[in-house]
């Protein structure tokens, strides 16, 4: 089918916010609330670090530390990420070492261990647990990228607030703010969770990040305790206005070419396909409407964890034989989200898989076919689009036909990348 379109590179203007020196930034933010952060030369340093592909990450990380032995304070990492990683030490630090954080990249000892401990009710009774390796520390550093989240929507998202309550509380914390939330709500839960931290818990100050629609680090922003929810919720509005979404809110076939926990915590970023569904926020988002998905393969650092899959239509042998059940399940069941464990329709290869496509969106002539090829959910300045869109794509400054583009085949059924090379 992909065969008989006319396809060509469509670029997409996306507004920059990309900061001049990400680097500066965060150094110039710390030392601006370090006189109140209360370390000091000898404490022990928690240094919060999750689990999904921030912009920058092992600079950031490394910022941190620095700052802190500059200080003389010693800092530690602690993988905050609930339940991935499989819920293990082992699993979680893998993951660290997979974006660059690993003890001699850092400047940094890495604690992983998975106990938690009760450290009260908040006043909405919420029982808040947070990681042993974090209160054997003096003082905690709340690390975090503000964004929008894949399976909820509040006033509090992801950030730092959920890093305090589900990265911090480790498997059980995460098991149990979960379960919470279908009474309470995910974002009262959150902010119930991470106040309860704030008042409890030895935090010297939080650092966020945003970033704008190219991935790139726009905002660095250190904040005291004492500011830290409401702030947040100010950098979540912001940060759903840099993000990127797809050039077309109405087509019928979206290739990505690959998904994966380090792309969204869903796999495939929900806010930008407009499928969004679980048992405690139903139905689709309002756009786009897109009949169907085709994902062709999934990142080396999601280690088998499909968790969000299903929300594509079809997908092929080579992605499933790198599936992991196991880490999966443990995600989607502690999440509360079983809709997250499923999995697509699975063909041979691409070739099988377009064929199967090409029959579940009508009755279209190629040349009104409309399919966009992502290579995913967070890459989308740079797509491959059929021609089906040239009247739509008149007229707008925002999007330009940069050139053809002419699909290559391999000799075993699959296409080969237009992204091939690309870190």
């Amino acid at each position: 089918m992909i065969d008989q379109l006319e396809l060509f590179w469509l670029k997409r203007h996306f507004p920059s916010r990309k900061l001049p020196d990400f680097r500066a930034s965060a150094s110039s933010e710390m030392d601006a609330v370090w006189p109140s952060a209360n370390i000091k030369p000898g404490d022990r340093v928690a240094v919060t670090v999750g689990s999904r592909g921030i912009a920058n990450l092992q600079a950031l990380v490394t910022i941190i530390c620095q700052k802190l032995r500059e200080r003389g304070a010693r800092p530690v990492i602690i993988p905050a990420m609930g339940s991935h990683g499989g819920g293990t030490a082992e699993g979680q630090t893998r993951l660290l070492a997979d974006y660059g954080v690993t003890p001699e990249s850092v400047g940094a000892e890495i604690d992983a261990r998975m106990e938690v401990k009760l450290v009260g009710d908040s006043p909405e009774g919420l029982k808040v647990f947070v990681a042993q390796s974090v209160l054997d520390c003096d003082r905690v550093i709340v690390f975090n990228r503000v964004k929008a989240h894949t399976d909820f929507k509040g006033s509090l998202e992801s950030g730092l607030c959920k890093m305090m309550a589900i990265g911090m509380g480790k498997l059980s914390g995460a098991s149990f703010y979960h379960r919470s939330i279908i009474d309470m709500g995910f974002s009262k839960a959150l902010e119930a969770a991470g106040r309860h931290v704030l008042a409890k818990c030895d935090v010297a100050f939080g650092l966020a990040v945003v970033e704008d629609a190219y991935e790139d680090t726009s905002i660095v922003k250190a904040l005291l305790p004492g500011e830290l929810v409401e702030a947040e919720k100010e950098l979540l509005a912001a940060a759903k206005s840099l993000m990127a979404d797809l050039p077309f809110m109405n087509f019928d076939i979206l290739v990505l070419d690959r998904v994966g926990k380090n792309i969204s915590g869903t796999s495939m970023d929900t806010n930008v396909i407009g499928r969004f569904q679980n048992i405690y926020n139903r139905g689709d988002l309002d756009k786009p409407r897109i009949k169907r998905i085709y994902a062709r393969d999934i990142t080396e650092e999601s280690h088998g964890n499909f968790t969000g899959l299903g929300r594509a239509d079809f997908i092929n042998k080579r992605l499933y034989d790198k599936l992991d059940f196991d880490s999966t399940y443990l995600n989607c069941i502690t999440a509360l989200a079983m809709e997250n464990g499923k999995l697509p329709i699975v063909r041979k290869d691409d070739r099988e898989a377009l064929s199967a496509l090409n029959m579940t969106i009508g009755r279209l002539e190629p040349g009104q076919v409309k399919l966009v090829w992502a290579r995913d959910t967070l890459s989308l300045a740079d797509t491959i689009v059929s021609s089906a869109f040239r009247t739509e794509i008149e007229g707008r400054g925002d999007l330009e036909i940069v050139a053809p583009f002419v699909p290559e085949w391999g000799s075993d059924g699959y296409l080969v990348s237009p992204w091939a090379g690309e870190e």
